[in-house]
């Protein structure tokens, strides 16, 4: 729009091929509250420069999933600025491409692996399906994390792969097996210090040393009992409440030590 148009007022109309929508769907918005245009005498509606920035956070806000009332309460909550907007639309947009792009890879290698003819190999679905449950699952922790930590988080996902997520996987589940065998020792006696020295390790390969990415994972730790149904399944291997009690106690020896 030219900055001599800036306080034009267009007819639903011309509005409408502006904005490239229909005239149904800006009625629809107004119905909803959505998207009000001013009224002329007569009744007409009039749509200006601030009614294009709205509807295009609409436009942009449905475009990621979100559903009117979500929108218009979101809008309202925040009031938010074009720029302001903009900025959080490519944001979610970022974060869906790195999920886009890792299904992407994890299905051309699949591609590769799937021979004409042949039976399709497990292994190579359950990696596609690793991919897509791997975005599930750190998207409704991100609600245990102050908004400052979350866009930490967010940060290290996008390093975060699902050949890096099998290889923690695997190294959490080869010390939980040892420090299983180690249930009834001294916490302070060096073995099980050594154990809690690992599992501190693993730790901060995902918080990357970070004190709220780690407040966040404990509170996400102790709220076990609201955890989606198949997180619980998942993390089953990982949650013998022997093997986190005799860790605790070798951690808290750790930190008393070193202070």
């Amino acid at each position: 729009m030219r900055n001599g148009s800036a306080n034009r007022m267009y007819r639903t109309q011309e509005f409408a091929e502006l904005a490239s929508v229909t005239v149904r769907a800006l009625h629809h918005y107004d119905r909803l509250d959505l998207l009000k245009p001013r009224r002329t005498d007569a009744g007409y509606r009039l749509y200006g420069v601030r009614d294009l920035e709205r509807l295009e956070q609409i436009v942009a806000l449905k475009f990621l999933g979100l559903s009117l009332k979500q929108i218009k309460a979101l809008l309202e909550r925040e009031k938010l600025e074009l720029s302001a907007a903009l900025r959080m639309q490519r944001k979610v947009l970022e974060q869906r491409r790195s999920l886009l792009d890792r299904a992407i890879r994890a299905i051309r290698e699949a591609e590769s692996a799937v021979k004409p003819g042949r039976q399709t190999d497990a292994a190579v679905l359950k990696k596609i399906i690793e991919v897509i449950e791997m975005q599930d699952n750190t998207d409704w922790m991100l609600k245990y994390h102050t908004p400052e930590a979350r866009q930490k988080v967010e940060a290290r996902r996008q390093l975060w792969s699902p050949e890096l997520q099998e290889r923690v996987s695997k190294q959490w589940a080869g010390l939980m097996a040892e420090v299983e065998t180690a249930l009834g020792e001294d916490p302070a006696g060096p073995r099980v210090q050594a154990l809690a020295e690992r599992w501190i390790k693993l730790v901060e390969e995902f918080t990357g040393g970070d004190q709220e990415i780690a407040a966040g994972v404990r509170r996400l730790y102790a709220d076990q009992a609201n955890w989606p149904a198949g997180f619980q399944q998942q993390a089953k291997p990982f949650m013998n409440p022997e093997v986190w009690t005799l860790m605790q106690k070798a951690i808290a020896i750790r930190k008393a030590s070193a202070t």
